[in-house]
């Protein structure tokens, strides 16, 4: 909701009897974290900030504390940082009685938390664009498992085989969809009523997988809806016994679940698309070649912000429908990028990689970020993969797990150039906590490999 107007919430709020608000932050694993606040607290913190508490920068999603990061921890006690509302987020929650919720980040400099605040980073690489004379115009398409359970089911089974919502492979089912109309039906009325308007909702191939595009916005907005997206999806699938995971891989005998970004810039004044040249024989711009190149040419010094856990690397294998090289190609869902120069309206690159257990902020700066690196360098962009992408291992190929990946990042000169030197140490620090929480678990595949054998 744009042009927020503190009479007319007052009146919603007397009007409807409300006497709290929802406020939440994003976390650095895309993580909602918030609470309730009085109406009067509220109006104290839309105007002066209020006070979260650091933790939500000091664990992992799981809320065990890091040993390993420098913004907070026992070193620092825990306080509480300043933490700014949006008022612009505001949004009615349907499912809640039409509770209003707002979003907050940490965008002051009174704030401990203002370089390693995905929200508030994204913000800084926008305002760069804008300093370019661009308008960044993005949105973000999700794949995810639907499982007849909750969260207590769940743990009572050891997170073992839960009962998908449907049975089989049936992708885009009008059947299917039918099947199960009132909780479809729910996700696309309650997420517009929400601010969060969906372009098309389907079946994908997987037993209870459904797929979501929201509608393209400002690159704010748009994330402000990827992120808000995966925690209105649990709450609404709640209602119905439904439990949604967004695990990019749930299962190595199934397709992972995409969180694919597609972007374009605009001219100041929001008339001309910029990714888009009628003259060219293709279609696209020059701008938007660089823009391509940069992207391919820092995508293996940023990609744990794209493919941010250990699980996210399951999905990056051949012949998965994700991509494992650094390629592009025209309409190519077998490469990284996927150019779509449509039309003047509608061109716009997808990047692929992303999976749907992204940090919607994190992606987007990422794409952003390095897409604004080509143009500024004016990179040449490498020949078009035509065909399948697999195969292609001319320009080289993904980082094939956290690790590696988290230490190209770490080590990257150019990563700090986008993002901050105080940023990329915090990030790749909570990615090789991540990495170090798995490599010390034992699995079920080693049991079932090693227990009898060896």
């Amino acid at each position: 909701m744009k042009n927020f107007d503190v009479q007319s919430f007052l009146d919603y709020v007397e009007e409807n009897n409300i006497t709290k608000v929802r406020v939440a932050v994003c976390d650095i694993d895309g993580v909602l974290r918030g609470k309730y606040i009085s109406v009067d607290k509220f109006l104290s913190a839309a105007e002066k900030g209020f006070g979260f508490c650091d933790v939500v920068f000091g664990w992992d999603s799981s809320d065990i504390a890091y040993d390993n990061v420098k913004v907070t921890g026992w070193h620092t006690g825990y306080p509480d940082s300043k933490a700014v509302i949006d008022v612009q987020t505001y949004r009615n929650t349907p499912w809640t009685e039409g509770t209003p919720f707002f979003l907050a980040d940490f965008d002051t400099n009174e704030s401990s938390l203002k370089n390693v605040c995905p929200r508030t980073l994204l913000k800084r690489v926008a305002k760069r664009a804008e300093d370019m004379g661009f308008v960044p115009f993005f949105s973000q398409e999700f794949e995810w498992f639907n499982f007849v359970e909750t969260p207590q089911s769940m743990a009572d089974k050891g997170y073992r085989n839960p009962k998908p919502l449907t049975p089989g492979m049936f992708g885009y089912s009008v059947v299917r969809t039918s099947q199960n109309d009132e909780f479809l039906q729910s996700i696309f009325d309650d997420l517009k009523a929400f601010n969060i308007p969906l372009e098309g909702l389907h079946t994908e191939t997987g037993p209870g997988v459904l797929e979501a595009a929201i509608t393209y916005d400002n690159i704010i907005e748009s994330a402000d809806r990827g992120a808000l997206f995966k925690t209105a999806l649990k709450e609404i699938g709640d209602q119905f016994g439904i439990m949604p995971t967004f695990m990019a891989k749930i299962s190595e005998n199934l397709p992972g679940c995409s969180g694919h970004v597609h972007q374009s810039l605009w001219d100041e004044a929001v008339t001309t698309n910029l990714f888009y040249d009628q003259e060219a024989p293709d279609g696209i711009s020059n701008l938007m070649k660089n823009y391509i190149a940069g992207q391919l040419h820092c995508l293996p010094y940023i990609l744990p912000m794209m493919a941010p856990t250990v699980n996210s690397y399951k999905r990056l294998v051949e012949g998965a429908w994700a991509p494992t090289t650094l390629t592009w190609g025209m309409d190519n869902r077998t490469t990284a990028l996927r150019a779509l120069p449509v039309d003047a309206k509608a061109c716009r690159l997808e990047t692929r990689v992303p999976g749907s257990d992204v940090n919607s902020y994190l992606a987007m700066a990422a794409c952003l970020a390095s897409g604004l690196y080509g143009i500024k360098h004016k990179l040449e962009l490498q020949p078009i993969t035509t065909g399948n992408g697999y195969a292609d291992l001319s320009h080289g190929k993904l980082p094939a797990d956290l690790w590696d990946a988290t230490q190209n990042m770490k080590n990257s000169p150019i990563a700090e150039e986008l993002f901050g030197k105080e940023f990329v140490e915090h990030f790749c620090a909570t990615r090789e906590w991540e990495w170090k929480q798995f490599a010390k678990t034992v699995t079920d595949w080693e049991y079932k490999r090693y227990f009898e054998v060896i």
